[in-house]
């Protein structure tokens, strides 16, 4: 029998996560609140699929790019824009690269964000939007996002229009006014809709290139009805749908800042492209490890009831992933990775971590470049991230695009409230660290971050269970044993103190360990769940 190692009971001890939930009860969003109540709506709104609208509100860059590829290759008009008040709806693109876009493709956005009234040419606002479109998008970043959930919620309620969908597809953590405490937006809003995938703005107006993208609702029908009209806006998108809204926003808050980490790299190391691979890859795993420790504990309140569609019906290939590991003898549930099988969540991270073949990687990717810069002439790490910042803007890098940065500023608050484990997050941890551990400290981690060597091995060693580490440090010294009684003291009787406890000074380091093993020091002594 499967044990679970997260107790629903914690929520009510743990007073964070209580308080979300006492504040947020869960917030209607459903194509149908009945099904047997409204078959008559059911079978209209299916029967209509085609001509159902999406609007955007808030048109960053990114949904102006999605926009601009709806525009080249759509031929029906259900998208609606609808810009921040006082914002330009194409003033996201600078000069040059309008200078660039096709002008028929303009007017075509342009038409996607006005209306004529009066004789006089008006933009589409949030009200037009839940009046016209059977999903809006709230595409603004973590700045403006909860005032946009709270206003959208009202104003839907107002106009009677509470069979409109809501979804947002903000990519860091949010902070709550009040207690300053950070959270999961998705978390905060369990029914909240969440639109992701990997659509590079740039490549998005490639007219070749195609892409994938889940529309993810933990009802299993509003996410198939969501998904379908989704991907009827442009057939080089494939939207597929998910359930798994809160993993999802989880992931693209966390593979932000695994970006910043994978442009370091990438420029630093770019003579050595053997290392990449390795890099890349447990960032991909730790995103996913990290996301299963989470979808473990915040299903056990919000739980997926897929009342009227299997997950094999929604695409899924599995019905469950679990993971497990043995304690007193028993297998209990470490984590829950059905999650991992939305494709294009997963692409989403890859493609996010690398340097692509035209154009310009992602604003974090770009961040993570300008820190190799850094090192690479001050020959030290980041004093702190004010420093950084200053450099990010140097390069035309403003710190409202930069979301991995965000969630990098909350991570020690997100790290202890999902009780994640090192093993599971040592590269967020290291980035972390690399701004905000003391000079001292830094100089070791400046040390792993330079050296090919130094890097895998932290790679390598970092990821193991600390078991695993402990067991390492016992057999430290001696790798044959000709001595059989020896071997057993060291495995089964000497209890060594774990070099990896926090130590009474951290500034204290030890010369004769390699850098990366001194960093894992570091970072279990700020780290230590």
């Amino acid at each position: 029998m499967v044990k679970h190692c997260f107790n629903v009971e914690n929520i009510g001890k743990d007073k964070k996560l209580k308080k979300i939930y006492e504040e947020s009860p869960k917030m209607k969003n459903n194509f149908i609140k009945k099904l047997n109540n409204d078959q008559k709506y059911f079978y209209s709104l299916i029967e209509d699929l085609e001509n159902c609208k999406v609007g955007f509100y808030s048109v960053g860059l990114y949904p102006a790019s999605l926009a601009y590829n709806c525009a080249m290759h759509g031929k029906s008009n259900n998208i609606l824009l609808a810009p921040r008040e006082g914002r330009d709806l194409l003033g996201a693109f600078s000069n040059d690269v309008l200078l660039h876009m096709d002008n028929e493709i303009i007017e075509k956005i342009e038409r996607m964000g006005h209306y004529s009234s009066d004789g006089k040419i008006k933009s589409f606002d949030l009200k037009h939007l839940l009046l016209e479109c059977e999903i809006v998008i709230l595409a603004s970043n973590s700045n403006h996002i909860q005032d946009d959930v709270k206003h959208a919620l009202e104003l839907r309620k107002t106009l009677n229009r509470e069979n409109v969908v809501l979804g947002c597809l903000v990519g860091s953590f949010c902070i709550d006014n009040k207690n300053k405490n950070p959270f999961i937006l998705c978390n905060k809003y369990p029914n909240l809709a969440f639109f992701t995938g990997f659509h590079r703005h740039g490549a998005l107006r490639n007219p070749n290139d195609s892409f994938t993208a889940n529309f993810c609702h933990p009802d299993s029908l509003t996410a198939l009805i969501g998904a379908r009209i989704l991907n009827q806006l442009s057939p080089k998108i494939q939207v597929s749908p998910g359930v798994h809204n809160i993993e999802c926003q989880y992931i693209k808050s966390i593979k932000n800042i695994s970006s910043i980490f994978a442009g370091f790299v990438n420029n630093f190391h770019s003579d050595k492209p053997g290392m990449l691979p390795t890099i890349n890859t447990i960032l991909l795993a730790q995103c996913l490890d990290q996301a299963a420790s989470v979808s473990l504990q915040v299903r056990k309140e919000n739980k997926l009831e897929n009342k009227y569609l299997s997950l094999k019906e929604l695409g899924y290939g599995e019905e469950i992933i679990s993971a497990k590991e043995i304690i007193n003898d028993e297998f209990c549930e470490k984590g829950d990775y059905t999650f991992s099988q939305l494709n294009a969540v997963k692409a989403d991270v890859l493609g996010s971590m690398t340097l692509p073949t035209e154009g310009n990687p992602t604003r974090n990717f770009q961040a993570g470049q300008v820190l190799s810069d850094m090192l690479l002439q001050l020959n030290r790490c980041p004093k702190d991230v004010s420093e950084f910042i200053n450099w990010c803007n140097k390069n035309s890098l403003s710190q409202g695009g930069l979301e991995g940065l965000k969630s990098l500023k909350f991570w020690p608050d997100i790290y202890k409230e999902f009780k994640i484990k090192n093993n599971n997050c040592s590269m967020i941890n290291l980035i972390y660290l690399c701004f905000n551990a003391n000079s001292e400290e830094k100089k070791e981690i400046y040390k792993v971050l330079i050296s090919s060597e130094e890097i895998t091995n932290f790679c390598q060693e970092s990821v193991k269970s600390e078991l695993s580490l402990e067991l390492n440090e016992k057999l430290k010294g001696g790798y044959s044993f000709n001595d059989i009684e020896n071997l057993y003291k060291k495995l089964f009787i000497e209890k060594k103190e774990n070099d990896f406890k926090k130590s009474e000074n951290s500034d204290k380091i030890p010369k004769k360990n390699p850098s990366y093993i001194n960093v894992l020091k570091i970072i279990n002594s700020y780290f230590n769940n």
